[in-house]
């Protein structure tokens, strides 16, 4: 039972109104105001906290209710990767909504993050509501879904586009939510510009890394939060930098407590946080004369439409690609590829297709043999979709099946298998059903109901989880230790969510994980880049997206991998693109480092919450 106080103005408020005394409109909606602004300063406690689906960090806690309380709704939160900066926003945000002192809500995060944000809210804070700019509902409704749905997570690419803007803007948001702001550090950006542009009545931004560069990125988020906090930005120059270093503060006693007014940040060492080690194993292996014979055909035909679409592309210019196309949508796409950005993502996926398996190769060899222009690309097409149909041998299911006979022989043992297509589910299923092991399937088709008997199975029976990249995000499957990647994405960020779905606070042993991959295939020479180049399975969960915000290149590193395959026609060629898009990703590394390193050295732990 939660004992709540009614203030002396409420009570008299009360006792009129039930006493059938009615008031004048406008004094009624002042007292109203008033009411809801001594809620604000009344946030000693949270009352959203038994409504939770899972505990939250004493720290945690303290970060809500300093943002809620002393920063007034407008915050920049800045605790260190892996900390939960996300768990705080999220506090923030079911407190607003359960004290009814919020309805619309816009949060703003990268794409590779939208679902993981929209996951977490339904897990563990019982939001459901909240819809994505990728949902079919919210595209078919254009422009006007953003008026018409009152909560939305959406990536800061979408938002920002001109079709978007203006509308948006047009909107009075109760919260604004902006995670990874640190891509707001430029207020000559369109990025910036948009979130200034946005109505807004609280805002939090999020990022371990406020500053880079100049300290000037960091007064243009804190500009952002409170416009004025810091003067203006001749006067904050002249108060605050060192004159010729841009990185180096001046007057620190007074910046800090400056910035205590909007920032919160507590280090890792600070609370007491820690995870037990965990350790990655690739398991290599060669293909089949017939699989490999096959799997050189299928890249070869992508590598020349790759080509013939970047000799016109040169001439036409290239167009922006649309993140939320799908496969089959791509495949249905007629236009001269040039003119597609849709022709080349059928062609990454088919690529990533015939990496995972025949079977998941074979529905878009098809689709795009029915809707090619030219005889012989459909007749090579089709024979490319019937030696996928007859393959008999599958090198890494075979690979699977012999680990998954040594990681189940105890029966206490549990693993979670990945894989990111549905055809190479189903056919993995076949082959554990005949191999007689007790595992259950999770995928994005099943009903919520069926999803969490499959999670309750799998803790309480099953050995193994079969599952596909919808498994687990918000959900607790920290009573497993061990996983296996049986193909890889190409985004390192999609593979380090992966592993966070064990390897997160609540697990208590050594996490193992194991990533099959077949030699001279695209995903063997990634695994390769990123374990050597950049230890990525010792990294803290969350500091991938940070290191790849780091490449000079600032296309999406997909498009770096699918570029140096394409361009590549031998194999010393492809050694040398992937080595220097490996040297690449060190130099983001190293650059993440200092800019981590710095970062540290500034704010020190002076930024703790209340």
């Amino acid at each position: 039972m939660i004992d709540l106080r009614l203030s002396p103005q409420a009570q008299t408020l009360l006792e009129t109104l039930s006493a059938g005394q009615f008031l004048d409109p406008d004094h009624y909606r002042l007292q109203l105001a008033a009411e809801r602004l001594a809620l604000i300063a009344g946030f000693d406690e949270l009352i959203c906290l038994p409504t939770l689906n899972f505990q939250p960090f004493d720290y945690q806690i303290r970060a809500a209710q300093t943002a809620l309380r002393r920063f007034r709704g407008r915050g920049l939160l800045c605790d260190e990767v892996g900390l939960g900066k996300t768990i705080e926003a999220g506090l923030a945000l079911k407190e607003y909504l359960t004290r009814q002192l919020a309805r619309r809500v816009l949060i703003v995060t990268p794409p590779a993050l939208v679902e993981q944000w929209r996951e977490e809210l339904a897990g563990k804070f019982g939001l459901t509501d909240f819809v994505s700019s990728a949902d079919a509902d919210f595209r078919a409704a254009g422009v006007g879904a953003w008026a018409r749905f009152q909560r939305v997570i959406a990536s800061l690419a979408t938002a920002r586009r001109v079709e978007h803007r203006a509308a948006i803007a047009e909107i009075d948001y109760d919260l604004v939510i902006v995670d990874e702001a640190h891509h707001l550090k430029n207020r000559a950006s369109v990025s910036w510009k948009f979130v200034n542009s946005l109505k807004k009545k609280y805002v939090l931004l999020l990022t371990a890394t406020p500053v880079e560069n100049s300290l000037d990125e960091l007064y243009n988020l804190i500009t952002l939060l409170k416009p004025g906090q810091l003067k203006t930005p001749r006067e904050f120059q002249r108060q605050f930098v060192v004159p010729g270093d841009p990185r180096l503060p001046k007057n620190r006693g007074r910046l800090r407590e400056l910035l205590a007014d909007v920032m919160i940040r507590h280090a890792r060492g600070q609370v007491g946080v820690k995870l037990p080690p965990r350790r990655a194993h690739t398991v290599r292996l060669p293909l089949s004369p017939e699989e490999r014979a096959l799997y050189d055909d299928v890249s070869n035909f992508i590598r020349d439409r790759l080509s013939d679409a970047s000799r016109v592309a040169s001439d036409e210019g290239r167009e922006a690609g649309d993140e939320n196309g799908t496969a089959g949508e791509a495949a249905l796409d007629t236009r001269p590829p040039s003119r597609s950005s849709a022709h080349r993502f059928t062609l990454q996926t088919l690529q990533r297709e015939i990496g995972s398996s025949a079977a998941a190769a074979r529905p878009t060899l098809l689709a795009v043999a029915k809707l090619a222009q030219m005889q012989s690309y459909r007749d090579t097409l089709q024979s490319l979709a019937d030696r996928a149909a007859t393959l008999d041998h599958w090198a890494k299911a075979a690979a699977l099946e012999k680990l998954m006979a040594g990681l189940t022989a105890d029966r206490s043992g549990k693993a979670i298998v990945f894989t990111h297509f549905r055809q190479t589910l189903d056919r993995l299923a076949e082959n554990f059903k005949a191999q007689g092991l007790n595992f259950v399937v999770y995928h994005g088709s099943l009903s919520a109901a069926d999803k969490d008997e499959v999670v309750r199975r799998f803790e309480r029976e099953a050995q193994v989880l079969l599952s596909t990249e919808a498994a687990g995000e918000g959900r607790n499957l920290q009573f497993c230790r061990t996983m296996v990647n049986f193909d890889l994405p190409w985004n390192p960020m999609r593979i380090e969510q992966r592993v966070g779905r064990i390897h997160r606070i609540g697990q208590t042993r050594e996490v193992e994980i194991y990533n099959l991959a077949a030699e001279g295939t695209v995903e063997d020479y990634l695994i390769d880049i990123l374990d050597r180049k950049i230890n990525m399975f010792e990294l803290v969960i969350g500091e991938m997206d940070m290191i790849l915000g780091h490449l000079a290149d600032e296309r999406d590193f997909e498009e770096l991998l699918l570029d140096v395959w394409a361009r590549s026609r031998s194999e010393a060629e492809v050694k040398a693109g992937m080595e220097q898009l490996g040297d690449a990703l060190a130099e983001a590394r190293a650059a993440y480092q200092r800019t981590r390193e710095y970062d540290e050295a500034l704010f020190g732990e002076d930024f703790t919450a209340d």
